[in-house]
């Protein structure tokens, strides 16, 4: 029976980022358009934590019973370490993913926005298939595509929306950044899997383009964020104030353009991650001051 901390490591919670950040963004341009809703805001934030646990717990799950995850380097997995039964964390990712699903009605009913319920199934849908089903499509090399989709342009533009009725610019640049940088975070994931996941047949998007190109392609997703503070600084020149959140990538950028590997790899994770919430604070609190 795993343990409670097992299974909070199971959660994985140095993604939880990748759930706060875009929210925290929408937040900013929705207050920047003058539609600032602080429920709303909660209610989106809560759909989001509860589909990236609900994610990170169905990944387990599938990965687990296909055997990718019985030799691994990185942090706990509760069905491949043995720590749970299958059954215990299919079940934790149903609840979770159920759990997204009412907080998603309950916002769409609030706002009358019935037109959602069409992008909360497309949620749902990518989270089980991401690694789960017959063909999953993190084993093709779209993962990265998917989170940069649902993490970071549904996720921002989202929680825009359910405040404002629209989108602007400003939120089109935060979604592009968040979703960016999420995806950075996978590609890291992924570039220090290599070897585990081309052995067991896992073909991410590291694996296809290999170790020098995947450092390259963290290298440029990480860049976006700069090209987009410029561009929101322009127009409100407070935004410049998020670039203090792009120092944070130089040392992960160090790291992956330095050709480190396994272990040496699982900071870069936490530390994209932190520097996407900054990046999502700054750049959304100075929108929201515009």
């Amino acid at each position: 029976m795993a343990t409670v901390a097992q299974w909070i490591e199971g959660a994985r919670p140095r993604t939880l980022p990748n759930a706060v950040a875009p929210v925290l963004a929408g937040a900013g341009a929705a207050a920047q358009l003058g539609a600032f809703s602080w429920w709303r805001t909660l209610l989106a934030l809560l759909v989001a934590l509860a589909l990236i646990i609900g994610v990170n717990y169905a990944n387990d799950y599938s990965d687990g019973v296909r055997g990718t995850d019985a030799d691994r380097v990185g942090p706990l997995r509760l069905v491949g370490s043995g720590a749970a039964l299958p059954i215990q964390v299919l079940t934790a990712a149903v609840a979770c993913l159920g759990a997204a699903a009412v907080f998603g009605l309950a916002l769409v009913i609030a706002t009358g926005h019935w037109r959602l319920l069409l992008l909360g199934g497309m949620c749902l849908a990518a989270a089980w298939f991401y690694t789960g089903g017959r063909s999953p499509y993190g084993y093709k090399g779209f993962g990265e595509v998917t989170v940069f989709v649902f993490f970071g342009l549904a996720a921002v533009l989202g929680t825009v929306y359910v405040q404002a009725s629209t989108v602007s610019w400003e939120a089109l640049g935060c979604a592009v950044a968040v979703g960016a940088l999420s995806s950075a975070v996978l590609v890291a994931n992924n570039l220090r899997d290599i070897p585990t996941d081309t052995e067991s047949g896992k073909r991410t998007l590291a694996v296809l383009l290999g170790d020098t190109r995947s450092r390259w392609l963290y290298v440029a997703l990480a860049a976006v964020s700069v090209v987009v503070t410029v561009a929101l600084g322009l127009a409100h020149p407070l935004a410049f104030i998020a670039l203090a959140a792009v120092l944070l990538l130089v040392n992960p950028v160090r790291v992956v353009a330095g050709g480190r590997t396994g272990l040496d790899l699982v900071p870069v994770l936490r530390d994209t991650g932190l520097a996407m919430l900054a990046w999502a604070v700054l750049a959304g609190g100075a929108l929201a001051f515009a």
